[in-house]
């Protein structure tokens, strides 16, 4: 149930920047949830309510992106998406060695804030 803890994270976020703004209150915030991080939208809507219980968030919108996986290869800088299809490869050299690049995270990536 670490998604508590996420979204907790992201409500305090969200808080700090109101403050810093001078924000009546927020609108919305926009979540992007990396595919490895494990962590479920259906969670972190589930529990955004109770997160912001007597915040300035109180009667926001919480908006979930999932990001896919993006890797890069080592071998010939290529970016792709892996896929168990390809055994996780790099489709243009068939590398084995890469980074991931992005959907390894959770990002605060919007504050719609009401002035």
């Amino acid at each position: 149930m670490h998604e508590m803890s996420y979204i907790l994270k992201m409500v305090n976020m969200a808080c700090e920047i109101a403050v810093e703004n001078n924000a009546k209150r927020i609108k919305s915030i926009e979540v992007e949830i990396g595919k490895t991080t494990g962590v479920m939208p259906y969670y972190m809507y589930k529990y955004y309510p109770d997160a912001i219980k007597g915040t300035i968030l109180e009667g926001s919108e919480l908006i979930c992106r999932e990001v896919p996986v993006k890797a890069l290869c080592e071998e010939c800088n290529n970016e792709y998406l892996p896929s168990r299809e390809n055994r996780y490869l790099c489709p243009k050299c068939g590398g084995r060695k890469a980074h991931i690049i992005e959907g390894k995270g959770v990002v605060l990536k919007n504050v719609t804030i009401e002035d």
